[in-house]
């Protein structure tokens, strides 16, 4: 159900920026890996987040990293000027996760 909701989501994006381009509306997909947020803190114990860091440590070295203000920098990148030529597109933020 997660991966169909996934597809759903960037054909959406996609189709619908071809529609709202006229509109001058940007639409694009924000992919974002496991991030510790709040919730995410409150839902394992230190040990669980501990036994997990070591165990995504051998193939996803920038879990550690993982934040939210991290999401929320790119979202922010495309929301602004910056990214006035991205349209339609879907942008992991996840550290590489999704290319590993």
């Amino acid at each position: 159900m997660y991966a169909a909701t996934k597809a759903a989501l960037r054909s959406f994006a996609r189709t619908w920026s071809v529609d709202l381009k006229e509109r001058r509306i940007r639409l694009d997909v924000v992919s974002p890996g496991r991030v510790v947020t709040p919730p995410y803190r409150a839902l394992t114990t230190d040990e669980q987040l501990e036994a997990f860091t070591a165990q995504v440590a051998g193939y996803d070295a920038a879990w550690p990293r993982r934040h939210p203000d991290k999401i929320a920098r790119a979202v922010v990148f495309l929301a602004s000027e910056d990214s006035s030529f991205v349209d339609g597109a879907e942008l992991f933020v996840d550290g590489g996760a999704a290319q590993i």
